[in-house]
């Protein structure tokens, strides 16, 4: 019995989700929603961070951070960490794209919502994030990775 309730245990479990660090910023407001007649130029850098915990829980951390302009001058800058802690039960080799693929695109949706929200709540028309490939993501750092080895070697 005690084998079969370990096997139907999920691998992956999400603890917790959380707002870790939130930054909305209008530097030009108010005298910028008067220029604002084209859509603005807008800049979305993502990050992924994450690290263990104690024994089989890990915190993953995605950061977004969005820029627009409107001719050169700074329409709103809006940065995010949003956080999970996820119980891991999953062999080493799985670990890696688990925390850089799979819980990032768990935790992609609620971001993207909390963003689109905070700049609608800035009076702003809502921008919506893109959908974003994690396994491309994750395959280009790894690649970066391997070429600064390389180049260190």
């Amino acid at each position: 019995m005690e084998n079969n309730e370990k096997m139907q245990q999920p691998a992956v479990m999400i603890l917790s989700q959380y707002i870790k660090d939130l930054s909305v910023e209008l530097p030009l407001a108010p005298q910028i929603f008067k220029e604002m007649n084209k859509a603005p130029e807008v800049k979305i850098d993502l990050d992924i961070k994450n690290q263990k915990l104690d024994d089989g829980n890990y915190e993953v951390v995605l950061s977004i951070q969005m820029n627009a302009d409107l001719d050169d001058k700074k329409l709103f800058i809006v940065e995010l960490s949003y956080a999970a802690v996820a119980a891991l039960d999953l062999p080493e080799e799985n670990l890696e794209p688990v925390l850089n693929i799979e819980l990032p695109r768990l935790l992609f949706p609620f971001a993207r919502n909390i963003v689109a929200n905070s700049i609608s709540e800035c009076g702003l028309p809502p921008i919506m994030i893109s959908p974003i490939d994690f396994v491309a993501l994750y395959q280009a750092k790894k690649a970066e990775k391997a070429a600064k080895e390389t180049k260190k070697a």
